[in-house]
């Protein structure tokens, strides 16, 4: 007889109880993949020398139906949201439809920069880039007064790449005045083998000017196609053809009032009540007369 061959071990690591013992978990919202601890940690901590002075951050981030901007600041209790937009405000500027394309993140972000700065008392000095949308533009602090409003842009799990709706907003809050560190690498427009930015095409994104153009094309080539893609703009009587003209008094009537109007809170006449009221002490005792009362007249 043969010797016998030993049996090869395997390579994988034995994970006993002491493992199992020191495993420790990811935070709830790694585990359910809502946020990049990497990149938050990177975007709250504060230099010690700075003391207690606070980091801002321009968040961005996108549902199916709405655009959403913030400038958040972070504590131990949990984070502080200082001032927010949402495109399901523009119609009242006049952008009735389309409230998730590059325009409408554009002027959700330029809404966010003029309401910040209107709170602060910064509108007047900084009024942001107003002429040439399609040029790259950075702040510069005026002379004998406040600087700007720095923050840094937060994007969340999206990805960066170049044209992506995420620096539409990063425009607009920077043509709105605010302070954001950045360059022009990934706005629509940029070539990357030039490694230039075309301020005619950027500027014709951020006014609309792509959709028109494919509005146009598809009403002339595929009208019943155009009249189901574009039924949210048909139904709002805004003419996507015309979007280019309209986004210019959009921008306007943004910069003119970007205040947010608080609605008074009224409790409805006929509300309901699932619960039932309670009873004071002489109204319970009254009850419990009526009863025993009700039980000696029956006997």
């Amino acid at each position: 007889m043969g010797k016998r061959k030993a049996k090869k071990r395997s390579n994988s690591t034995l994970k006993t109880t002491s493992y199992f013992k020191r495993f420790q978990v990811k935070f709830a919202r790694r585990r359910e993949g809502k946020t990049d601890y990497y990149a938050r940690q990177r975007l709250t901590l504060q230099d010690k020398n700075k003391y207690n002075s606070k980091k801002y951050r321009f968040s961005v981030r996108f549902t199916n139906r709405d655009v959403i901007c913030q400038v958040i600041y972070a504590t131990i209790q949990g984070d502080v949201t200082i001032c927010s937009a949402y495109s399901h405000e523009l119609p009242k500027f006049g952008m009735k439809a389309g409230l998730t394309n590059y325009a409408a993140t554009y002027a959700t972000g330029l809404l966010c920069a003029r309401r910040l700065l209107t709170k602060y008392g910064l509108d007047e000095t900084y009024e942001g880039n107003t002429e040439n949308l399609g040029d790259d533009y950075h702040v510069e602090a005026a002379a004998d007064e406040r600087r700007p409003f720095k923050c840094f842009l937060d994007t969340g799990l999206v990805r960066t790449s170049t044209g992506s709706r995420v620096f539409a907003a990063l425009k607009g809050a920077v043509d709105g005045g605010l302070d954001i560190p950045h360059n022009d690498k990934r706005y629509a427009g940029y070539d990357l083998q030039d490694k230039s930015l075309d301020p005619d095409t950027l500027e014709r994104y951020i006014k609309g000017g792509v959709v028109a153009e494919y509005a146009e094309e598809m009403a002339d080539e595929e009208p019943e196609k155009y009249a189901e893609h574009f039924a949210k703009y048909i139904a709002e009587d805004f003419e996507p053809v015309d979007l280019e003209e309209a986004m210019e008094g959009v921008l306007d009537a943004i910069r003119e009032d970007p205040v947010h109007v608080k609605k008074a809170r009224s409790k409805p006449a006929d509300a309901k009540s699932w619960k039932p009221k309670k009873l004071t002490y002489d109204e319970r005792k009254a009850n419990l007369k009526a009863k025993l009362e009700a039980i000696v007249a029956d006997a």
